[in-house]
């Protein structure tokens, strides 16, 4: 049986995933599906539209195995910090392969550019010009390599499955690399088909019957959201109230404090805030991750040599526990399925997370102390 990984955040699962994961079960028919997903906060800085416990739910009653929580220290970072502990915990838990959907749908050239990036002095010497001449880190990114090879990667499917291609090189994982092919685009806010992005569901929420584009059980959990406008107010009262101390978060690089609280009492929402200190160098995800990491308390010293240090079950099914119960002696992490006094100190910070996206989005069933979803 091939134990198939999924890297996702399901911010909401709609039926691109639904797509995704029936194409998994296509190529692979007996397969095990682990997902390593992200849960309060995404990787665009984002607060999820679903609670973990909801997006789990939804997708263990889509053929999925097991799931797992991606910690709030890789959700939240860069392409290659949250690829580092998801293909970490993939390895730990013994996977033989990941499928992510990707544009070019073109394995082999990816892993090709990973060894690239990886292994070519040259291209990190391109990088830190690019860099330094102002372009951000995709860019620079995309710009060197293209000087290298004459080819380039610069669509957000392929970025970061580029990411996770490096990782699998790096941690030497035993873990192969498939692809299955974007059948929209990312970037697209528009309810044009059947299968759209999650950024077009996200930002219709409270304006749009969302029923054609996402699975019933999704549609269901979705008719009670709105589109949350809590966070800004408790982000502005905390960097007026830290003022220069805000520059020991993580990702609040040199300088940017500066303009942050040049212009913080003067807006009056998130949005309008990135608008104002946005330069060239910055993208929109990279100052929304930022504001996340300010607004949760995460500071660079968190930030340094983090690891997979556990591997916290949210949800499963008679496969996905008889796969936790063969490998559980030959983990080097232990599997957490319920919180007891000896995990508190490994948990502390996704507890302290849990508590700061009930409070914000008023979601009492968002709850730490929860055992895992059972699927018979």
């Amino acid at each position: 049986m091939k134990k198939v990984g999924i890297i996702c955040e399901y911010n909401p699962f709609h039926n691109g995933h639904k797509y995704h994961i029936e194409k998994i079960k296509e190529m692979y028919p007996d397969s095990l599906i682990i997902l390593v997903m992200s849960s309060s906060f995404t990787q665009r800085g984002d607060i999820s539209i679903l609670n973990k416990w909801e997006k789990t739910e939804i997708a263990l009653n889509h053929n999925v195995d097991l799931v797992v929580e991606l910690p709030f220290e890789f959700s939240t970072q860069g392409a290659d910090i949250f690829a580092k502990g998801a293909i970490s915990l993939l390895k730990e838990l013994q996977t033989d392969l990941i499928v992510f959907g990707s544009e070019s749908n073109n394995p082999g050239e990816l892993i090709d550019i990973a060894k690239i990036q990886l292994n070519n002095k040259e291209y990190n010497i391109l990088v830190k010009k690019y860099l330094d001449k102002g372009e951000n880190y995709p860019t620079a990114l995309s710009k060197a390599l293209k000087d290298i090879c004459g080819n380039t990667i610069s669509l957000p499917n392929d970025l970061l499955g580029l990411s996770y291609v490096k990782e699998i090189i790096k941690q030497n994982a035993n873990i192969e690399v498939k692809t299955i092919k974007r059948t929209n685009d990312f970037h697209n806010n528009q309810l044009d088909n059947e299968i759209v992005s999650a950024s077009a569901i996200r930002n219709n929420l409270n304006n749009q019957n969302l029923q054609k584009y996402v699975p019933d059980l999704t549609y269901k959990y979705l008719k009670s959201k709105e589109r949350n406008n809590n966070y800004f107010l408790f982000l502005k009262y905390k960097i007026i109230t830290e003022q220069e101390q805000i520059k020991i978060y993580q990702t609040v690089d040199e300088g940017i404090h500066n303009r942050i609280l040049k212009y913080i009492e003067q807006v009056n929402s998130l949005d309008e805030l990135i608008k104002k200190i946005k330069t060239k160098r910055y993208t929109y995800n990279k100052l929304n991750r930022m504001f996340t990491h300010i607004l949760c308390n995460f500071t660079k010293e968190d930030a340094k040599n983090i690891d997979i240090k556990y591997i916290r079950v949210l949800g499963f099914n008679k496969s996905g526990i008889k796969h936790l119960n063969k490998i559980k002696k030959s983990l080097s992490i232990p599997i957490i399925t319920n919180i007891k006094k000896e995990y508190n100190q490994l948990l502390k910070r996704e507890i302290a997370i849990d508590k700061i996206y009930s409070l914000i989005t008023n979601d009492k069933n968002n709850n730490y102390k929860n055992n895992p979803i059972k699927l018979d």
